[in-house]
C-alpha cells in the first residue's frame, strides 16, 4: 500500500535516498537519449551536437525547476517538423538556424507566462482526434525525409522539399540508393522492429538505440564507409568539439528575424510554444499514470521549467525541449524514483560530449535515420487509424482531415482546422452553439464525502473547464455522481477527461460514477465514444 511514508523523498534528501536507482536509470536513459538527440538535431537542420546540448540543459538544469518527478526533458521528434521549417523559412544554413533560435527563446518566455497564468491544463482544450491527427502527420513528415537519409541520399537534394514532394521522390531514391549505407540503415531498422516485438521484460530494459549502435558502428567499419571514395561526407555523424561552437561567444541566437520576417517569426514562436507545451503536458500526464507512487505533476510548474529550459537552450543554440514520452517511459520502467534520474541522464550526456566525441563520430547517419524512421512510424502507426475509427466515424474524419491539411499546409493550420471541424461536428450532433465555450454545471454536497454533479446542455472539449473547476473543489477521497440526464452531447475528449477523474479519485479512495447515460446513444464502439441524447438522434 502506498503511504506518505514510503513515497520517495524529493530534493537532496531524495538524491541521498535513491542515488543508486536514479543514477542507473539516468545512465540507461542516456544510452537512449544520445543517438536520438543527435538524430533529432540533424533532422531539424541544427548542428548535431546541439541535440545533446539541449538534453544536457533539460537534465542538469531543468530538473531543479520541474513540476514532474519522472519525466525526461530533451529534444523531441514531434518538433522536428517545426524546427526544420523555421530554419528553412529564415534562409537555411547557419543563418536560418540562428534566427530559428531567436523564435525558440521567445517561445520559452511564452511557456513561462503560460505556467505563471496557470494554463497547465490548456492541452485539454484540444480535441483528442486533432491531437492524434497532428502527431500522425508529424510521423509521416519525419518518415518522408528519413527514408531518403536511410538510403544514403545526399541531404542537399532534400533541402526545401515539402513532405508531399519528398514522398514523390521515394521511387527515385530507391533507384539511386547507396548500397552500403542502405545495408546499415535496413539492418538497424530490422533490429528496432524485432526488439519492439520482444515480450521479455528483461530484454525490454535494454535500450534499442544502444543495440543499434553496437551493430551499426562495427558494420560501418567493416564496410569502410569512412574511407571509401564513393561515400560522401554525410555518411558519419560529425559534431566536433563543443567549445568550437562557442568561439564567438556563448549566445548563438539571432533575433533579427523578428523584423526581417515578422510574420514567420510570430508563426514559429506560436508553434514552438503551443505544440511544445501540448506535447510536454500530455507526456507529463501519461507518466503520472505510470508512476508507481501515483504522484501528481504540477503542470504549471513544469511549463515554467520547460520555458526556462527553452529560453536558455535557444540562446546557446539548442533545439526546443519538452517532456519526452519515450525517454520518460523508459525512465519509469528502469526503476527511477525521483527527478534526479533526469539530472543524471544530463550529466552522462555532458561527460560523453567532453570525452567521447571520437566514438560518437563513428555512428553512421543511416543508423540515426533508421531510429527516426521507426519513431515516425510509431507516431503514424496504422493501428491509430483503426483505434480512432473504433471511437467513431466523426472522430476518424477529424483525424484524417487534420493529417491531410497538415501535410498540405502546416501544423498550425492543420491543428486549427481539427479544432474547427470538431466544433462543427459537435453542433451537427446536437450541441447548442451557446454551449461551445460555456458549460452548464451545478453541484451539491449531500454529506461530508458525497457529492452530486449535474451537467446540462453539452460537455465538450471546448467547454469542460467548468467541470474541471467543479471537480477541483471536491476532495478526491469523496464519492461523486455526475448526472448527464439533461445533457445533449458528451464528446470523446470530455469522456477521456472523465475517465481520468475516475482513476484519480479511485487512487485517493474516492469514486466517480456517471448517471443518466442510458438516455443516450453512442456514436462509436469504444467506451469513450461520444454520447448523444436519444431525443437528438
Amino acid at each position: 500500500m502506498i503511504t506518505k511514508k514510503n513515497v520517495p523523498a524529493d530534493g537532496f534528501a531524495g538524491l541521498k535516498q535513491n542515488f543508486s536507482k536514479d543514477a542507473l536509470s539516468g545512465f540507461l536513459v542516456f544510452l537512449l537519449a544520445l543517438p536520438l538527440s543527435l538524430g533529432i538535431a540533424k533532422a531539424s537542420d541544427f548542428p548535431a551536437i546541439f541535440g545533446i546540448v539541449t538534453a544536457i540543459i533539460g537534465g542538469v538544469l531543468v530538473s531543479f525547476f520541474a513540476g514532474s518527478k519522472l519525466t525526461i526533458k530533451g529534444p523531441a521528434a514531434g518538433l522536428i517538423v517545426i524546427a526544420s521549417g523555421a530554419v528553412t523559412v529564415f534562409g537555411g544554413g547557419e543563418i536560418g538556424w540562428k534566427m530559428a533560435l531567436g523564435a525558440i527563446v521567445f517561445a520559452g518566455f511564452i511557456q513561462i507566462i503560460f505556467g505563471i497564468l496557470k494554463l497547465g491544463s490548456f492541452a485539454d482544450f484540444f480535441p483528442n482526434a486533432a491531437i492524434h491527427g497532428m502527431l500522425a502527420a508529424i510521423g509521416i513528415i519525419i518518415m518522408s525525409k528519413q527514408i531518403h537519409s536511410l538510403l544514403g541520399i545526399d541531404p542537399k537534394l532534400l533541402k526545401g522539399k515539402e513532405p508531399l514532394e519528398l514522398i514523390a521522390m521515394i521511387p527515385n531514391s530507391l533507384m539511386h540508393e547507396n548500397a552500403h549505407l542502405t545495408e546499415i540503415g535496413l539492418a538497424c531498422l530490422a533490429i528496432l522492429v524485432i526488439l519492439s516485438l520482444v515480450k521479455s521484460r528483461r530484454l525490454k530494459k535494454i535500450p534499442p538505440p544502444l543495440v543499434v549502435l553496437i551493430v551499426a558502428i562495427p558494420l560501418g567499419m567493416a564496410l569502410h564507409i569512412k574511407t571509401e571514395n564513393t561515400i560522401s561526407n554525410f555518411s558519419l555523424v560529425k559534431i566536433g568539439n563543443i567549445f568550437d561552437n562557442f568561439k564567438s561567444g556563448l549566445i548563438n541566437a539571432d533575433f533579427s528575424g523578428m523584423w526581417q520576417n515578422t510574420g514567420a517569426f510570430i508563426q514559429y514562436v506560436i508553434l514552438f510554444a503551443l505544440i511544445g507545451s501540448i506535447e510536454s503536458l500530455l507526456t507529463a500526464k501519461a507518466i503520472d499514470g505510470l508512476d508507481p507512487y501515483k504522484r501528481k505533476s504540477n503542470f504549471n510548474q513544469d511549463l515554467i521549467a520547460v520555458g526556462i529550459g527553452n529560453s536558455i537552450t535557444g540562446l546557446l543554440g539548442g533545439l526546443p525541449m519538452i517532456s519526452e514520452v519515450a525517454r520518460s517511459s523508459a525512465n519509469v520502467s528502469n526503476g527511477a524514483l525521483t527527478r534526479w534520474a533526469n539530472f543524471f541522464h544530463g550529466i552522462f550526456l555532458l561527460v560523453a560530449v567532453l570525452f567521447a566525441v571520437p566514438f560518437i563520430e563513428m555512428i553512421p547517419n543511416a543508423a540515426l535515420a533508421a531510429m527516426l524512421l521507426f519513431v515516425g512510424f510509431r507516431l503514424a502507426h496504422p493501428r491509430e487509424f483503426g483505434h480512432i475509427a473504433h471511437i467513431g466515424k466523426g472522430q476518424l474524419f477529424i483525424f484524417v482531415s487534420t493529417i491531410i491539411i497538415t501535410l498540405s499546409t502546416d501544423l498550425l493550420v492543420g491543428v486549427g482546422s481539427g479544432i474547427m471541424l470538431e466544433m462543427l461536428l459537435n453542433v451537427i450532433n446536437g450541441a447548442p452553439v451557446k454551449s461551445l465555450f460555456k458549460s452548464t454545471i451545478r453541484y451539491q454536497k449531500e454529506t461530508e464525502n458525497l457529492y452530486h454533479v449535474f451537467v446540462s446542455e453539452a460537455l465538450l472539449f471546448s467547454n469542460n473547464a467548468g467541470l474541471k473547476k467543479v471537480m477541483a473543489n471536491i476532495p478526491a477521497s469523496s464519492q461523486v455522481s455526475i448526472n448527464f440526464s439533461h445533457c445533449k452531447l458528451i464528446d470523446h475528449s470530455s469522456l477521456v477527461l472523465l475517465h481520468a477523474y475516475e482513476l484519480d479519485f479511485k487512487n485517493e479512495g474516492g469514486s466517480v460514477v456517471t448517471e443518466g447515460l442510458h438516455e443516450h446513444i453512442q456514436l462509436g464502439h469504444d467506451s469513450r465514444s461520444t454520447y448523444k441524447l436519444k431525443s437528438q438522434a
